[in-house]
């Protein structure tokens, strides 16, 4: 099984309109156009009877004492945890892509509604969801794909993993406003092939100088 995009080049970094945040000279960083990237796949293998899309950054600062703080950095030293920025489940097996911006296409506040989507398949809440728990303009469920916005002030880029699960199963058994994570654990013992595909993004102008193309 094979993963594609016509977003970004694999290993490359993710144009901002793919993100939450972009740049902002003045305030560090601004709402973006926040569209999901395009993805393409073949090569499913005989027996899949549903597809799984889960995409995380791994790079995540496990402290938030310096994030986004004037006159401080992120270290780079510092232990790093996994945010999840999708998870979308039981997308039929004949589909063969992703369009860009077809799930998210801008910026909602208090998230998205879920868990029901497109083609039938259904999508979890991401990360944002307990991100923005304790603001009062923001606060919500965050179904589906809301895309990058890592510190502005961080000192390493964060790379973005879009994982491709190929299931013998049509439902995962997940319900409601589930988590990337209970969808891993509902997939253990019924992925038939699995593929994957990233890019990095970065809010830092010191880092976008030399970040991959």
């Amino acid at each position: 099984m094979q993963i594609w995009s016509d977003s970004f080049k694999n290993g490359g970094s993710i144009p901002a309109k793919f993100a939450f945040c972009k740049m902002d000279p003045r305030a560090h960083v601004a709402l973006s156009d926040n569209k999901n990237p395009h993805l393409g796949w073949r090569d499913v293998p005989p027996g899949t009877r549903s597809l799984a899309v889960i995409c995380h950054d791994r790079d995540v600062p496990s402290q938030g004492d310096d994030v986004n703080q004037l006159g401080r950095e992120v270290p780079a030293d510092l232990a790093r945890v996994d945010f999840f920025h999708w998870v979308l489940v039981d997308l039929p097996p004949d589909m063969l892509a992703i369009a860009e911006g077809e799930f998210c296409d801008g910026v909602l506040a208090r998230g998205k509604p879920g868990p029901e989507t497109l083609h039938g398949a259904r999508q979890g809440i991401n990360d944002y969801t307990v991100w923005f728990a304790s603001d009062q303009d923001m606060s919500g469920d965050y179904y589906g794909y809301d895309g990058p916005c890592p510190p502005w002030n961080d000192s390493i880029l964060h790379h973005y993993t879009f994982t491709l699960y190929a299931l013998d199963i049509p439902h995962l058994l997940v319900e409601g406003g589930f988590t990337a994570q209970q969808a891993l654990a509902a997939m253990d013992g019924h992925i038939l092939a699995q593929t994957s595909i990233g890019g990095s993004y970065t809010l830092s102008p010191a880092l976008a100088a030399w970040q991959p193309g």
